[in-house]
C-alpha cells in the first residue's frame, strides 16, 4: 500500500504533522522530563502509561504495548486504513495527495461510506433551504426567535427539512442513492403504501458530527406541537449515541486550551453557550452520560463543569453524571441554575456575561453540590432527618483526601447545625478508618490472587537479551554504532525480532537516511515490529556511549551465539552416538552439554 504513494510525499506529510499536536487532539498530555504522558486512548487506565516523545516523533503505551509514529496513531485511534490516515494528516496540514497510483482503500463498509455521503449532501441541502429559500423561512424565523445569529447558524450548519413527503427521497435518488439504503439508514421512513417520507420533515435540523467533523446523523427539533420534540437518526455503525458528544469536534481545541469542559444536556444549550463566548461546550445526545463518554472526557481534561437544568430531574441527572465522572478520575464542578431555568433560557434572559460569571465561574465543588442535593430528601427541621443527613455528609467527607477540604466542610456543617467541629471530626475519622480497613482487605485479596501472575511477569531475562535490546536502542539513534555492529555481528543476534530489526536498520542506513525513528518505523511493514521498535526507542540511553560498553554488548551476544552453536553441535553428535548404539559416548556428550549449559547459566 505504502509504496503506491511516493516516499517523498509520505515524508512531507509526516514532517508536517508534529506527533505532539496529532496525539494532543485525542489525549491530554503533560510534560514529564523529555517526554509527554497521558491516559492511553487504546485501553482503560487511571494512571498514565501512554508516552509521546516529540524529539523522536513516536508514541508508546507501556500498558497495552501499542506504539509507532503519527500515521500509525491515526490508524489505531480511528481504525483508518493507511490511505485514510495519510489523507487525514495531509488535509490537516494542507498538503494535496497525488490523484494517480493510489489504492484508496477504506476501513468503512461501502454501505457506511454511501450513508456518510448521503448525510453530507443532506446537510448542505437542509442548510441551504433554511438560509436561502421560502420553504426554510419558518425554520429560520424560529431560530432567530431563539436568539441565534447568522454566524452561529452557519457555524453549526443548522437547517430545515421542508414539510414535503418525498422531496428528500427524490433529491437523493437524483444523486444516485438507492431508496433501500436510505430506509435502512433511517434517512427516510417507509409508509404502508411502500412510499417513503423524510424522517425529519417540518423540523429544524441539527447536524450531528463525529469528533473529526463528519456528519453522521441528524437531530430534528419540532417547531410545532408535534411529538417527540426532539428526534434523532437511528443508531448505526456511524452513529452510536453513547459514544459521541454533540459539538465535540468544534470544542476540542477550546477544551485543551482551558483544560476544562462544560457538559450540557441538549443542542440548544451548547449553541447558546457557544454564541455567548463559552466555546468549550459539549452535550449528550438525548441519553444519560455513559461510561464511554466519561472516559473520553477524562482523556482530555482534569475538570468537567456539569451544567444541567435546574429542576428536580436535572439535579438527579447531575448527581448521576457527577459520580460516573468521578469514578473515571475527573474533577467535578456543578453549575447551579434556578429550578425554572435551563442554560439556554438563562442566557436568553440574563445575557452572556451573567452566564459566564454567575453560572460557569460560580460553579460549586462536588461536595457543595452533594450537600445541597442530599438536603432535598430530608426535612432538616426534624431531629431524626437532620442526624441522618449529617451522617451521610460525613461519610462522603471521609472519602476526600484533602485535609483542608475536609476541614472546610466540617466547619460549614458545624456552623449550620450547632454541633462542635471536634464531634463531627471524630465521627468522620471513624468512617475513614472503616474505609481504610476495607481498602486494605481488598488490597490483600488482590495481592493474594495475583501473586503468581506478578512473579511470573518479573522473570529475569538473560544477559544476551538485554544486551541486544540495549544495542538496538543505540543503533536507532546512531548510524556509526550500527555500522560497527554490522561489521562485528552482522545478523548474529539471538532474538529473532532483534535480528530482523537490525537487518532493516542496516538497509535503512545504507540508503543514506539520517537517524530518524519515525521514518524508520514507517519503512517497516509488520505492525508488531513497529510497536517493538517504538518500545525499544523509549529505552533510556546516554547521549555518549563508550567503546567499552559497545564491546561488552557485542561480546555477550557473540558468546551466547557461539555457545548456542556448540550445544547444537553436541546434541547432533549425541543423536548419532545413540543411533550407533554407543550409550557410553552418548552419556559422555550429555555430560558435556550439561556442563556447557551450567557455564552459560552462570555467565548470564
Amino acid at each position: 500500500m505504502a509504496n503506491q504513494i511516493p516516499e517523498e510525499v509520505i515524508e512531507e506529510i509526516r514532517k508536517s504533522n508534529d506527533i505532539l499536536d496529532v496525539v494532543g487532539e485525542y489525549v491530554q498530555l503533560k510534560k514529564q522530563g523529555k517526554n509527554y504522558v497521558g491516559l492511553c486512548p487504546f485501553h482503560g487506565e487511571k494512571t498514565p502509561s501512554f508516552s509521546v516523545t516529540q524529539e523522536k516523533q513516536i508514541f508508546y503505551c507501556f500498558g497495552c504495548k501499542k506504539g509507532g509514529n503519527a500515521i500509525n496513531f491515526m490508524m489505531e485511534i480511528e481504525s483508518f486504513s493507511f490511505y485514510e490516515a495519510l489523507k487525514f494528516l495531509a488535509d490537516r496540514s494542507g498538503i494535496n495527495l497525488p490523484e494517480s497510483g493510489m489504492n484508496r482503500e477504506s476501513s468503512m463498509s461501502q454501505e457506511s461510506q454511501n450513508v456518510l455521503s448521503a448525510y453530507d449532501w443532506l446537510r448542505k441541502l437542509y442548510h441551504h433551504l433554511l438560509r436561502f429559500t421560502k420553504d426554510g423561512k419558518e425554520g429560520y424565523h424560529y431560530l432567530k426567535e431563539r436568539g441565534m445569529d447568522d454566524e452561529t447558524i452557519e457555524t453549526f450548519q443548522l437547517g430545515f427539512a421542508p414539510n414535503a413527503q418525498d422531496f428528500i427521497a427524490e433529491f437523493l435518488a437524483k444523486k444516485g442513492f438507492q431508496q433501500q439504503l436510505l430506509v435502512k439508514a433511517g434517512i427516510v421512513s417507509q409508509l404502508d403504501n411502500n412510499r417513503v417520507t423524510d424522517r425529519f420533515r417540518g423540523r429544524v435540523i441539527f447536524p450531528i458530527r463525529n469528533h473529526i467533523g463528519k456528519t453522521v446523523a441528524f437531530g430534528g427539533r419540532s417547531i410545532t406541537d408535534e411529538q417527540p420534540k426532539y428526534l434523532n437518526s437511528p443508531e448505526s455503525e456511524l452513529f452510536q449515541k453513547g459514544k459521541l458528544l454533540y459539538n465535540f469536534d468544534l470544542a476540542k481545541k477550546h477544551i485543551r486550551k482551558q483544560n476544562e469542559v462544560v457538559l450540557f444536556e441538549g443542542y440548544m444549550d451548547v449553541i447558546s453557550a457557544y454564541q455567548a463566548g463559552v466555546k468549550n461546550v459539549v452535550a449528550t445526545l438525548g441519553t444519560s452520560l455513559t461510561e464511554s463518554q466519561a472516559k473520553l472526557l477524562n482523556r482530555y481534561v482534569d475538570t468537567v463543569v456539569i451544567c444541567y437544568d435546574g429542576d428536580r430531574a436535572g439535579l438527579a441527572a447531575t448527581y448521576k453524571a457527577a459520580n460516573l465522572l468521578r469514578s473515571v478520575g475527573c474533577g467535578i464542578k456543578v453549575a447551579s441554575l434556578d429550578e425554572d431555568m435551563d442554560p439556554d433560557s438563562f442566557i436568553r434572559k440574563h445575557g452572556s456575561d451573567a452566564f459566564i460569571n454567575q453560572v460557569i465561574k460560580a460553579s460549586d465543588t462536588y461536595m457543595s453540590f452533594y450537600m445541597r442535593y442530599l438536603q432535598k430528601d430530608y426535612n432538616l427541621n426534624l431531629e431524626g432527618d437532620r442526624i441522618t443527613y449529617i451522617e451521610n455528609i460525613l461519610k462522603e467527607l471521609a472519602m476526600i483526601e484533602s485535609p483542608i477540604e475536609r476541614e472546610y466542610y466540617l466547619k460549614e456543617l458545624s456552623e449550620a447545625h450547632q454541633i462542635s467541629i471536634e464531634t463531627l471530626s471524630a465521627e468522620m475519622h471513624g468512617y475513614r478508618q472503616k474505609q481504610e480497613k476495607l481498602e486494605d482487605k481488598q488490597g490483600k485479596n488482590r495481592y493474594t490472587n495475583n501473586t503468581a501472575f506478578k512473579q511470573s511477569q518479573k522473570k529475569l531475562l538473560p544477559a544476551f537479551y538485554n544486551a541486544e535490546k540495549k544495542l538496538i536502542a543505540y543503533m536507532l539513534h546512531n548510524s556509526h554504532i550500527t555500522e560497527r555492529v554490522q561489521h562485528e555481528l552482522g545478523a548474529r543476534f539471538n532474538v529473532d525480532d532483534y535480528k530482523i530489526i537490525a537487518t532493516y536498520l542496516y538497509a535503512f542506513y545504507e540508503e543514506e537516511h539520517p537517524p530518524d525513528i519515525s521514518l524508520f518505523i514507517e519503512r517497516l511493514h509488520d505492525d508488531r515490529l513497529k510497536q517493538l521498535v517504538a518500545e525499544i526507542a523509549m529505552t533510556p540511553t546516554r547521549e555518549e556511549i563508550s567503546d567499552r560498553e559497545i564491546n561488552d554488548y557485542i561480546r555477550i551476544i557473540q558468546n551466547e551465539s557461539n555457545d548456542s552453536v556448540n550445544i547444537k553441535s553436541l546434541k547432533e553428535q549425541q543423536k548419532i552416538a545413540e543411533q550407533q548404539n554407543d550409550p557410553l559416548k552418548a552419556a559422555q556428550i550429555a555430560m558435556q552439554i550439561i556442563e556447557l549449559q551450567k557455564q552459560l547459566k552462570n555467565t548470564n
